[in-house]
């Protein structure tokens, strides 16, 4: 599901709601979920999951072209870890 599918389905659920505002809405959401990964704060929503950010300490890999050994820079990546409530339900655990 992309973003413009995500406010359509919530649209059609929302009669009462103006398309525009959902829109607002779902583009607020991920912007404050963004925010607080920028700033390192972690982001749970209860029964889908967790969004946190880990650090990538700096390394020494290899370009798998030449084989020779270059350097990785310490990077911070995002990081998504399903609630218990997500897990069950793809596997069929919970209805």
């Amino acid at each position: 599901m992309i973003r413009s599918e995500l406010i359509q389905k919530i649209s059609e659920e929302n009669p009462h709601l103006f398309q525009r505002d959902v829109e607002r809405i779902v583009n607020t959401v991920f912007e404050e979920i963004i925010d607080a990964m920028g700033r390192g704060d972690r982001v749970e929503l209860r029964g889908f999951g967790a969004f946190s950010v880990k650090k990538r300490d700096a390394r020494q890999g290899r370009n798998p072209r030449t084989g020779d050994t270059v350097s990785v820079d310490e990077k911070h990546v995002p990081f998504f870890k399903t609630g218990k409530l997500l897990r069950e339900r793809l596997n069929g655990l919970a209805e």
